[in-house]
């Protein structure tokens, strides 16, 4: 495992922590990007699918949910993220990843709350999401955000997080951080974004890893 705000890539660490465990996947579909996703290989389910030994999914959007099942995926259910305690499931998970979910909720906390249920003393609850000071993202804001009206973010994200601001959200809703790391701009996703982007990512993660494209933070109950 890797050291405390370390630099590292986002699949491995997941897959790392996930491999031979009982996993929950929270917002398993990508939407809007399903289909996309399944057909570069970039679906963060599939990946949790070759190492873990039994594998939930869980999501609100019931198109993506179908094309997952489509494609194969077991065990993938209908539930919205801010309001767990209706989801038609009891049981405890050794990991629970809420991957790049956390900003798409309007209420986080109702999912910080509400995943608890599926929780004991040693499962590992595992937030991914996107750095509010990815310094990648500030500079292509800055030349071609065409005065402010277009950003470089997802069509579905209502908020960004830091190290602070994620650190004490998880601590208002009666969670500890047990390690923190910021993750580099993937290798699935490096193809596909423009070679200057990945030439300005690595030149700033080398100055500084606070400038990383997102965070990490595994999340335990008090113990």
């Amino acid at each position: 495992m890797a050291n405390d705000f370390d630099l590292v890539q986002r699949l491995d660490i997941i897959t790392e922590i996930c491999a031979g465990k009982r996993v929950l996947h929270l917002g398993c579909t990508n939407y809007p990007y399903t289909e996309g996703a399944i057909s570069n290989a970039t679906l963060l389910h599939s990946e949790l699918e070759k190492v873990s030994t039994d594998l939930w999914g869980l999501d609100a959007d019931q198109a993506g949910i179908d094309v997952l099942t489509a494609n194969g995926s077991k065990q993938v259910i209908f539930g919205d993220l801010e309001k767990l305690e209706e989801v038609d499931l009891d049981d405890a998970f050794e990991v629970i990843v809420a991957g790049e979910v956390i900003e798409h909720l309007s209420n986080p906390g109702l999912l910080l709350n509400g995943v608890q249920r599926f929780m004991n003393r040693n499962s590992v609850l595992l937030i991914t999401t996107v750095n509010a000071y990815c310094a990648m993202r500030f500079f292509y804001y800055g030349v071609r955000g065409k005065r402010g009206k277009i950003e470089p973010v997802h069509p579905d994200h209502v908020a960004y997080y830091s190290y602070g601001t994620l650190r004490l959200l998880i601590e208002r809703h009666r969670l500890e951080i047990s390690n923190f790391y910021f993750y580099d701009l993937g290798r699935e996703h490096r193809p596909h974004s423009r070679p200057v982007l990945n030439l300005l990512n690595d030149i700033c993660v080398t100055l500084s890893r606070q400038w990383a494209d997102g965070i990490i933070a595994v999340c335990r109950l008090p113990q």
